[in-house]
């Protein structure tokens, strides 16, 4: 026991001065309910105060309490915030601000640099796998499909789910009397001698009840088909003849569409009680129950509805609608004693009658009623069919309602000329602010005008057409002056609309008053060019002559603007109306060599050869060393059969004019004649006083290739192409001539040598691809064609030849890949109309064909033209054939591989374009 005592003496000794209770087993850090005392609340803010106050103490004060100006204490605790305090914290606000912004920059580069070094020292798990994902793309489909699926690769076999349940006796029982059978009859059955039915404890089966119950089911829905019946509803009427007709319209209503008619009943019968003047609800319910198939029932809402809306015309005009032809005069004539003023009730009685004897007597017991209605009075003058009737009636209208344009403009399109003027001149004093008037009396004089009177001469019919224009002008002036302002683009719709109405007169008599309002000067010139192509392009080709026509008087010396009219003339005039533009053209802008030339151009194309030199020696006065001029004299000489004077043509154009071309196209004509060797000897004279013109050169090695002089010819492209090393064509021709003499391998190296000095060029990929073709190497041509479309990755012709050495499955494709490449250039368009056409699809090939040409700089490309005749003359028609040769002609193309090697043939010289159009299409294969 004393041991035991010595053991337990710590416990009433004082605990060392470094003793933590539990620190021995970790038990020490936490807090318990002895340590924070009672779960009671504290003395309030209120109370320590007041305490503080009676013992005479000071409270603390908080630093912080002071930044608050709505919150003060101490010093400032009595006073209110003013506007000047408001003011100085602005302004202090606004040095915090300043202060702040000076330093934003470093602030936010430093805090950028430093996110930065975070991100690269700590990167996201996202951007560690970013650059796996990026490699995701060039996955193909086989190694997709070849990655395992998720499953269990531990390797440890895991329990299955084997939890059993308890069979219910039901099923037990159910399954061992399946292979039972019954060996005794029930009760019942022994009861009823076996299986026969007692008839004599059930009802029996009356048939003669039943089939008149369907009889009188039949009846019923007889009477809903027919929907004819009267107002009592004790007898109706079906027609015979399409009794089946009516069957098959019966639409059969669903379920749901059932529901819809019963909701929307039941909403439209509370409108109609809520609000029984409302007239659109009545018109609303009577709609459903017509839909509905419920006549009877529309014709009593529509009733009633016109008996609680009696001031509506629109409920009548229901009413009349959902009865038959008799029954809605009936209705009409009571609507005409609520709604006399309605002129859509006349209107409609007079609809219901038959003969037109009947309709005249209701309009004109409207007009009775209602004399101030524009519309009656027009429907009563279109009944009438005697002329001098219409014209009394329009008479006695005018004066009712002498406000109304249509009804002046009316009667004066019944009178005569002379009449007609006055009636008009009643009009424009009676409606001083209608344009209608004004056009209509410049209509009638130029009427008068070109009427078909032998006895009036030419001056007189000039005279009475500048009164149209006299006319036009004073109307726009009486209109301004009672301020009726209409814009630029009303007076030109309307000039439309005259032109459209066969007075074109009259059209250009409005574009001369009114095409220079609201348009700044500097902006006069473009304005109307604008209005004269946006006319054109809708049709209106007298509305864009008109107003082409006084731009030109306000600015003569535009030769652009001259051109514009020429091209008009030609596309929309006649030979007389072009050839008048083009004299003029020429009169106020000799120095325009393009007018000349289009004026003898137009000339020689009418067969008078000799008003065409007339305008060429005028044109030789006003432009003596004009290139173009001497130019296209050679040719009307050299194509009329006078080689001698083309010939002297040239020697003078050489000594006056002595330009490059002009030399060129003398040693052409030479070669044309057969002449080859004076035109060597003008070439090199040539070549001596234009030593860069590359032109020279080829036609310079043309020349001694035709005359197989291979080596001279090859010296005369490498002097070519040490002169102009830049000339795409001289590389091509240096080219095929060695390929013509059987040194491909030359060929290569020159074409190889062309592309280092003009890269990026697909005429030199082309002919580079072409040459490896012709050699046999279809690897090599593929490659090559690669690596052009590297370098040239918009180029349409490359793109067509990657399209043709595709295999035919994937050619489609590949035209896609080409459009998006190349921004639709006409090369391919052309392509892909010639895969529809090897796919038989006809008219997308023909849509494509005609978009490969739609612009103006496609409309160049000769080639286009001939593949699309090609096409028509296999799948067309003469009419399709005939078009595209129109097309081909107004577009006169120039360029093209193929069309360039036929028409610069010397044995084609001379040829039209639609037979080079017809050579073209033979040689393209």
């Amino acid at each position: 026991m004393a041991s035991n005592k010595n053991k337990l003496a710590f416990l009433s000794m004082p605990a060392p001065a470094s003793y933590v209770a539990g620190l021995g087993r970790g038990a020490s850090g936490f807090t318990t309910r002895s340590d924070i005392g009672p779960a009671r609340e504290g003395p309030s803010a209120e109370v320590i105060a007041e305490a503080q106050a009676r013992r005479g103490e000071e409270p603390e004060i908080d630093p912080e309490q002071f930044q608050d100006p709505d919150n003060e204490y101490g010093l400032f605790a009595g006073t209110t915030y003013e506007q000047d305090d408001e003011e100085a914290d602005k302004i202090y606000d606004d040095v915090d601000q300043k202060m702040d912004s000076r330093r934003r920059a470093r602030r936010e580069a430093r805090e950028n640099a430093e996110l930065a070094k975070h991100r690269a020292e700590r990167p996201k798990i996202q951007q560690q796998f970013a650059d796996l994902k990026r490699g995701l793309s060039v996955v193909t489909d086989q190694e997709w499909e070849s990655i395992p699926e998720v499953g269990n690769l531990t390797r440890k076999k895991r329990r299955k789910d084997e939890r059993t349940f308890a069979v219910p006796d039901s099923i037990i029982v159910g399954d061992r009397s399946k292979s039972e059978y019954e060996n005794s009859l029930d009760t019942r059955q022994q009861q009823a001698n076996g299986f026969e039915t007692p008839a004599d404890t059930g009802t029996m089966t009356n048939f003669v009840e039943i089939g008149q119950a369907r009889d009188k089911i039949l009846s019923l829905k007889l009477d809903q088909i027919s929907g004819t019946a009267t107002t009592s509803g004790s007898a109706t009427s079906v027609d015979p003849k399409g009794y089946l007709t009516s069957l098959n319209s019966v639409v059969l209503k669903t379920e749901a569409e059932i529901g819809d008619i019963k909701r929307a009943r039941m909403l439209f019968d509370s409108l109609v009680k809520s609000n029984p003047k409302h007239a659109p609800g009545w018109i609303a319910a009577a709609c459903l129950e017509e839909h509905a198939g419920r006549m009877v029932a529309a014709r009593k809402l529509i009733k009633a509805g016109c008996e609680q809306c009696p001031k509506s015309d629109d409920v009548w005009l229901e009413a009349a609608r959902l009865h038959n032809n008799d029954d809605a005069k009936v209705i009409l004539a009571n609507a005409v004693q609520h709604v006399g003023q309605s002129v859509k009730i006349w209107l409609a009685a007079a609809d219901l009658e038959q003969d037109a004897k009947s309709k005249k007597r209701v309009l004109r017991k409207a007009l009775e009623n209602i004399p101030n209605s524009v519309r009656l009075w027009k429907e009563t003058v279109n009944l009438e069919e005697s002329a001098t009737d219409a014209r009394i009636l329009l008479s006695r209208a005018v004066e009712v309602i002498p406000l109304s344009v249509e009804l002046w403009l009316a009667l004066a399109r019944l009178e005569t000329p002379e009449r007609a003027k006055a009636v008009l001149n009643k009009a424009r004093k009676s409606v001083p602010t209608s344009h209608e008037i004004w056009i209509a009396a410049g209509r009638l004089l130029e009427q008068g005008a070109t009427g078909d009177d032998p006895d009036k001469t030419t001056e007189t019919r000039n005279k009475e057409l500048e009164l149209v224009d006299k006319t036009i002008e004073l109307g726009v002036r009486q209109l301004r002056q009672h301020q009726v302002l209409l814009t630029r683009e009303q007076w030109l719709k309307e000039a439309e609309r005259c032109e459209s109405d066969g007075s074109p007169r009259t059209c250009e008599a409005i574009i001369k008053a009114t095409v220079s309002m609201e348009v700044e000067e500097e902006d006069r010139l473009d304005t109307w060019v604008s209005d004269a192509e946006s006319a054109e392009a809708r049709g209106m080709v007298g509305t864009a002559r008109a107003v082409l026509a006084y731009a030109l008087k306000v600015f003569p010396d535009q030769r652009n603007l001259w051109r514009k009219a020429a091209d008009l003339e030609k596309a929309h005039g006649t030979k007389e109306s072009l050839d008048g533009v083009l004299s003029q053209a020429v009169h106020y802008c000799p120095q325009a060599e393009v007018l000349w030339l289009m004026s003898a151009k137009e000339k020689w194309l009418a067969g008078d050869v000799p008003a065409a030199r007339e305008v060429l020696e005028k044109a030789f006065i006003a432009n003596p060393e004009s290139e173009q001029i001497w130019l296209a004299a050679v040719k009307l000489e050299a194509e009329n059969g006078e080689l001698g004077v083309a010939r002297e043509l040239l020697v003078r154009a050489r000594t006056v004019a002595d330009t490059e071309r002009i030399w060129m196209k003398s040693a052409v004509f030479e070669r044309q004649q057969g002449q080859y060797a004076a035109a060597l000897e003008t070439v090199s004279t040539a070549l001596s006083k234009f030593p860069k013109f590359a032109k020279l050169y080829m036609v310079q090695g043309q020349i001694r290739q035709m005359e197989k002089q291979y080596s001279t010819a090859r010296a005369s492209y490498a002097a070519g192409l040490k002169a102009c090393p830049k000339e795409i064509t001289l590389w091509v021709l240096a080219s095929k001539l060695e390929e013509l003499d059987g040194k491909s391998i030359k060929a290569r190296a020159l074409l190889e040598k062309g592309r280092l000095v003009n890269p990026a060029n697909e005429i030199l990929w082309a002919e580079s691809v072409g040459v490896e073709e012709r050699s046999g190497g279809a690897a090599q041509a593929k490659a090559m064609l690669a690596r052009g479309l590297q370098e040239c990755p918009s180029s349409g012709l490359l793109w067509s030849m990657s399209i043709w050495a595709e295999p035919r499955p994937t050619r489609k494709s590949r035209s896609v890949d080409a459009l998006k490449k190349s921004k639709d250039n006409p090369l391919i368009t052309c392509t892909v109309a010639r895969l529809f056409w090897a796919e038989r699809k006809i008219e997308k090939a023909r849509q494509w064909f005609s978009r490969s040409v739609a612009t103006e700089q496609d409309k160049d490309i000769g080639d286009h033209w001939g593949w699309w005749l090609k096409f028509e003359r296999q799948h067309g028609t003469p009419e399709y054939m005939e078009e595209v040769i129109r097309q081909c002609v107004t577009a006169e193309p120039h360029h093209g591989p193929v069309w360039q090697v036929i028409a610069k043939d010397d044995k084609n010289v001379g040829k039209s374009t639609k037979e080079l159009l017809a050579m073209v299409a033979d040689a393209l294969q």
